[in-house]
């Protein structure tokens, strides 16, 4: 099961992904997750990542692309992955495109979660972290039992900077511009799902499919 994972900020693919991947025993393949491994374990590669994050520029697609491709190289994606966090443009796209194929391998499914972004402001900004242990509540759907408390630890919540509405606003800009776009060039094969819904409905209408 080969898949890649589409959706605006705040629309639950994070929640999706690790259902979709404990399911099919398929690597979560995040390109964050990528980048942080790469600059911790000082490969070439990495190195050559981390000398543009250290002045703050975005790492280029070329380096982006040979990280991807020595990640599925590995053992674990043998029998097929989940991508998500890339590709965000479609020039990401032809670029991914260019690759698998050289890899011969094909993509069996592309999923979109459609949320709008009323729905996304009102999500996030309802969003309260743990400083401490790192846990993530929500105000609509996961309360913490005691106001602004972390159940797991008992320090005190707060809303990150980028949680906030104005941040969030720009995020869902950006989005809008850059990624949403391949929601066209993938409509062959693309299916949109409605992630206005419950997450377990989300999860079943994404399972239906994948199954």
């Amino acid at each position: 099961m080969r898949v890649i994972l589409l959706g605006p900020p705040g629309c639950g693919k994070g929640t999706q992904a690790e259902v979709i991947c404990k399911t099919f025993d398929i690597p979560h393949i995040s390109t964050g997750d990528i980048l942080r491994n790469n600059v911790k374990r000082n490969t070439e590669i990495g190195l050559s990542a981390k000398k543009y994050m250290d002045i703050g520029s975005l790492v280029p697609d070329e380096i982006i692309i040979q990280m991807i491709k020595e990640r599925l190289l590995e053992d674990d994606c043998k029998e097929g992955f989940l991508l998500d966090g890339f590709p965000r443009t479609i020039t990401q796209a032809e670029s991914l495109d260019n690759l698998l194929e050289q890899m011969s391998i094909s993509l069996d499914h592309i999923i979109n979660i459609d949320v709008p972004d009323e729905d996304i402001i009102n999500r996030i900004s309802k969003r309260l972290s743990c400083a401490n242990c790192g846990e993530v509540y929500n105000l609509l759907y996961k309360v913490p039992k005691k106001e602004m408390t972390c159940d797991s630890c008992g320090f005190k919540l707060h809303q990150r900077e980028d949680d906030k509405e104005e941040v969030i606003r720009n995020r869902l800009e950006v989005y809008r511009k850059q990624t949403a776009p391949l929601i066209k060039y993938y409509k062959k094969k693309i299916k949109n799902i409605n992630g206005s819904k419950n997450i377990s409905e989300v999860t079943n209408d994404i399972l239906d499919i994948l199954k």
